[in-house]
């Protein structure tokens, strides 16, 4: 039972962090045009990861 919480959780977490890179790309694009970048790739890949071990 808590393990499935656990794996619903991050899953969420995960479709959130597919949503704000999502929202976010627009920004993104602007401002590697001035230099910056943003870490919205490392944090999707982080939930990914948390979610993959998460699962059974």
């Amino acid at each position: 039972m808590l393990d499935d919480l656990r794996r619903g959780a991050t899953f969420l977490l995960y479709q959130i962090a597919l949503a704000v890179g999502i929202v976010a790309m627009p920004v993104a694009l602007g401002a590697r045009r001035l230099g910056l970048t943003l870490p919205i790739g490392r944090l999707v890949e982080t939930a990914e990861r948390a979610y993959r071990s998460a699962s059974p």
